[in-house]
């Protein structure tokens, strides 16, 4: 029988987990298979640290939410929003499952066409659309989400030389209970500037108003804002059928759900104040169907859901590097997951599971990056065991937007996997390679020599 190693005994002030009647909790959770796969045979044969997708998740949290919607309304169309996750194989994920586009910039909408999506299924957001990316989206009928006066005339004056019609919607902020109000991106409905940019384009030629959009936040862990938004733009859709006798084709509710990731500085577990889709969709369909728009002219409800959707879906598995005692006598231990790979972090209390079991005793602990930085901090205070170099850990729910605002920094950017449904492991995204991040550097001739 091995020789148990020696634990030295610490008294440290409790700044993790929270003691009930019982005490502390002292077991923690192991992670050591995703799908059916082994965590270690994962690392030993893709490296570490390693993105892994599961299919089935992605698959499953689809259908819970188009469920959840399609009951309550007659005409429900998802539309995958590419900024939350926009490798390829994850994009065609929820198109198979029957969800259209949702992009925010020109990068991204080609993206979507590459993917084969065809034009008429891209709703494309954002702020900032070139004249080209406005005329690819005309030409290839997109649905356009005006964002600003300056973006519709360039619209009016596009449209002036081209053959066909413009199909646009605007995006509308307001006020819906929430704090921060997101006031920066669309027309206001309380000032007017929302029903100003409607009368405009309601008598401009070449452009059809065909939605109502809004996206009134991110990560809203209440559904009753989610009402008055909707409240709001089915009474702009009212009243543009009263004024000019057009119908709105449909209302866009964007996204904004929350996942089952913990905020910092909440005091309760994500995954238990989550509302569940059942919950947001009441909301929206409610105000909706009690609004005054007539039963033979309900508008298509689209939902951008990104987060909701794909956040449980993905996991983060690495590597201890060490641990060590910092200078107020804490635990800390390094591991080769960085902010660079785990962006989050910087906004979420991340779960982190070893993936074997191992000690029942745990202490108060910062989990740190392998970064050259001080922020590179993965966890402040979580309660967990020790672990010893070499041993593997599990980050859960990292699939939402930690695949797009990774950055090539210190490390390269490792494998990402998806496991399909018959627990095959697929590469999706190969690690990066010196070569080829050097392939995208030129060398002004001066300093080329040796």
């Amino acid at each position: 029988m091995e020789k148990l190693k020696y634990e030295r005994p610490v008294i440290n002030k409790i700044n993790a987990g929270t003691p009930d009647k019982f005490g502390m909790n002292t077991r923690v959770k192991v992670i050591d298979e995703i799908d059916g796969v082994k965590v270690s045979e994962l690392l030993k044969k893709y490296g570490s640290p390693l993105y892994v997708i599961s299919e089935k998740t992605v698959r499953d949290n689809y259908k819970d939410a188009y469920r959840a919607f399609s009951n309550r309304y007659p005409k429900v169309q998802f539309a995958w929003s590419y900024k939350t996750n926009y490798l390829d194989a994850v994009c065609r994920i929820f198109h198979d499952e029957g969800s259209w586009a949702e992009v925010v910039s020109g990068f991204e909408y080609d993206k979507a066409l590459s993917n084969g999506i065809p034009g008429g299924q891209i709703i494309f957001n954002g702020p900032d659309k070139s004249d080209e990316d406005l005329l690819k989206a005309i030409d290839n009928s997109s649905f356009i989400h005006i964002d600003h006066f300056d973006e519709l005339y360039s619209i009016i004056r596009l449209t002036k030389n081209t053959n066909k019609k413009a199909k646009v919607a605007i995006r509308v902020n307001m006020d819906t209970g929430i704090y921060p109000q997101w006031d920066r991106f669309g027309f206001n409905y309380e000032n007017g500037e929302a029903w100003n940019a409607i009368n405009r384009i309601m008598l401009a030629d070449n452009i059809d108003l065909v939605g109502l959009h809004t996206h009134i936040g991110t990560y809203i862990m209440t559904p009753q804002p989610y009402y008055v938004a909707a409240s709001k733009l089915s009474e702009l859709a009212v009243r543009t059928h009263k004024k000019y006798d057009h119908a709105i084709k449909y209302i866009d509710m964007g996204g904004g759900f929350a996942s089952k990731n913990t905020l910092k500085g909440a005091y309760l577990p994500g995954k238990d104040t989550c509302p569940s889709f059942d919950d947001y969709a009441d909301a929206i369909t409610n105000a909706i169907l009690n609004s005054e728009i007539k039963p033979d002219n309900l508008p298509v409800l689209f939902l951008e859901t990104g987060r909701a959707l794909i956040d449980d879906a993905g996991y983060l598995l690495g590597t201890v590097l060490a641990n060590k005692r910092l200078a107020n006598a804490r635990r800390a231990t390094i591991i080769d997951i960085g902010v660079n790979l785990l962006f989050t972090s910087f906004w979420y209390q991340h779960e982190i599971y070893p993936a074997k079991e191992c000690s029942n005793v745990t202490e108060d602990t910062t989990i740190y990056g392998p970064l050259c930085m001080n922020i590179d901090i993965i966890r402040d205070a979580v309660q967990f065991p020790v672990l010893q170099k070499g041993d593997h850990v599990v980050i859960p729910r990292i699939g939402a937007y930690n695949m797009t605002q990774w950055l090539q920094f210190i490390t390269l950017r490792p494998n990402v996997v998806l496991i399909d449904n018959d627990k095959n492991v697929n590469i999706i995204r190969e690690k990066e390679t010196l070569e080829a991040f050097k392939n995208l550097e030129k060398i002004p001739g001066h300093l080329n020599g040796k």
